[in-house]
């Protein structure tokens, strides 16, 4: 995967700009954690820490571990999380940091995969969940009806896939995944162990 890298300054700006529908993504991921005791999570892709922070305003007292391939991105998480928040370079082909975790959230970076790499992922991912925690991923996908299609992909750095071959991969990596959320090419997938 070629290296890119977002400016962080401006970042939301241009994630409202081009994505649809982004802080209701944002709002649905860190739904998808609540009623859950989370004291642990991790976030992939956490870039400047929006999800990180949106999901320690369902779960205050949670610890996060953030993985991001830019340290750019990363100082200015640092800027808005906790102390607490543990964020590391790192990108979604290495190994993941030691689990448990009680949650594992990303959103809008695994799209940047190609399906054996988000096939990968999800199997590494369940090896890092607690037994009984959740996988929470909220991304652009390959919609059903080209008309949904609204979000800018570049076909070589953007490498979004359906929501049945994402299920699939999340199945035989061995969670219960379902549908929690959509809108035109954006989805909430949820998986439990």
């Amino acid at each position: 995967m070629s290296q890119f890298h977002f400016d962080p300054t401006t970042y939301r700006e241009l994630m409202a700009a081009e994505v649809p529908d982004y802080e209701q993504l944002q709002g649905e991921v860190a739904g998808a954690t609540a009623g859950r005791r989370v004291r642990r999570f991790l976030d992939l892709g956490a870039g400047t820490g929006m999800t990180a922070q949106a999901v320690l305003g369902v779960h205050p007292d949670a610890t996060v571990v953030g993985v991001d391939e830019s340290e750019a991105m990363l100082a200015e998480a640092r800027r808005t999380l906790p102390d607490r928040a543990d964020l590391r370079v790192g990108r979604l082909e290495d190994p993941l940091p030691e689990g448990p975790f009680d949650v594992v959230v990303s959103a809008l970076a695994v799209h940047h995969l190609d399906g054996a790499g988000k096939a990968d992922l999800f199997t590494r991912v369940a090896r890092v969940v607690a037994p009984g925690g959740r996988f929470v991923l909220g991304d652009v996908v390959v919609p059903e009806d080209p008309r949904d299609v609204v979000t800018p992909i570049d076909g070589e750095y953007d490498q979004p896939s359906t929501v049945a071959e994402q299920l699939e991969w999340l199945a035989q990596a061995g969670f219960a995944a379902v549908v929690a959320w959509s809108s035109r090419d954006l989805a909430v997938l949820v998986g439990d162990r």
